[in-house]
């Protein structure tokens, strides 16, 4: 017994006395963790499962899988500090094959004045910095209630002369239930989603601006003065995220239709969190559809600047079978204040 108690106390203290350590700013290309499509962004980034659009390719290449037409969509989100952030994305659907998707994401940050230890006030030199990511997707759905996706994809970062390049792969699958389908279909039951997000290699920085000139020798006489020497930084991880949700449609009729999605997200940079998402659809018969959108992203986070999400979407029906569809998203991000993110896609 005194064993026992002794082992018991030991277990809570390491417990109770022990500190999470949750790897903060040790990933490189941290644009990769901002959602693409203002859909489900407004949904509070719940898009493991129900994501809509060439966008759902970032939330889960299997999403890609129940897309039957070709889209194209085009995001902008205005960050601040003239930070900008932009996403296209296209799909071409190929019967008895599967969907395909290309995906082009952009990161800005604008101007920057080069200053030195000399020069602190600038030195009338600006620079730049830009990040890139390319995918492509190949998604299908191997029965009709399970389908499976894949992205491959290249990541650039350029800072100035330095850049740094990594190469990545999503995966993710869906399957499709019966459970708590109001129309007793499995397309309409509920739907259990995974994904795994920017598994691949590491970037590491190299250019001209990582050369300066030493002097291994200080304090001695000879030819070792402003010898030629390169930094050599480390390689940093991509922000990995292993996500895994729910999503449900329990009012689903001729005119009014709503979703619900949570998702649980467990990634390499932070802590573990949940995003929880709901969406309102008013169809106008013939006409297109009406949307509204709520959510709430990163329940549970250690120390979250992320809370409450809202927006709205419209959809309008063309001439033959073509669709476009609006969509706005506005999102609550700490100190960055609130963020908002406008997407127009074209369906055809």
């Amino acid at each position: 017994m005194i064993r026992t108690f002794i082992f018991t106390l030991s277990i809570l203290s390491t417990v109770g006395f022990s500190q999470t350590i949750n790897r903060y700013g040790s990933t490189a290309a941290n644009f990769l963790e901002i959602g693409a499509g203002s859909a489900t962004t407004a949904m509070g980034d719940a898009g493991v499962t129900f994501a809509e659009g060439p966008s759902s390719a970032y939330w889960n290449p299997a999403a890609v899988a129940f897309i039957q037409r070709n889209e194209n969509s085009f995001m902008i989100q205005p960050w601040v500090l003239d930070i900008n952030m932009m996403y296209v994305g296209s799909t071409i659907h190929v019967n008895r094959v599967g969907t395909f998707a290309f995906s082009l994401t952009h990161m800005g940050y604008g101007d920057m004045e080069v200053t030195s230890m000399s020069q602190q006030e600038g030195t009338g030199e600006k620079f730049s910095a830009n990040e890139y990511s390319a995918g492509l997707t190949f998604s299908r759905k191997i029965v009709k209630w399970f389908s499976f996706g894949a992205t491959a994809k290249v990541i650039s970062s350029k800072i100035w002369h330095s850049t740094a390049s990594a190469f990545a792969l999503d995966v993710g699958s869906i399957v499709n239930t019966e459970f708590f389908s109001p129309t007793g279909k499995k397309e309409d039951g509920m739907r259990i989603g995974m994904s795994i997000s920017n598994y691949g290699t590491r970037m590491k920085y190299d250019g001209i601006d990582l050369l300066n000139p030493i002097d291994i020798s200080p304090y001695e006489d000879g030819n070792f003065a402003d010898v030629p020497g390169q930094f050599r930084p480390q390689g940093w991880e991509l922000p990995l995220f292993f996500r895994i949700g729910i999503g449900l449609k329990p009012i689903y009729t001729d005119l009014h239709r709503m979703l619900f999605a949570i998702d649980a997200v467990h990634p390499n940079n932070n802590s573990e969190f949940i995003n929880v998402g709901a969406q309102y659809e008013l169809k106008m018969a013939g006409q297109g559809s009406l949307y509204l959108r709520s959510g709430y992203k990163s329940l549970f986070m250690k120390d979250s600047e992320y809370g409450p999400t809202f927006g709205g979407g419209l959809k309008i029906n063309l001439m033959n079978n073509q669709v476009v569809q609006l969509d706005y998203s506005r999102r609550t991000a700490g100190l960055l204040g609130d963020l908002s993110s406008y997407t127009i896609s074209v369906g055809f």
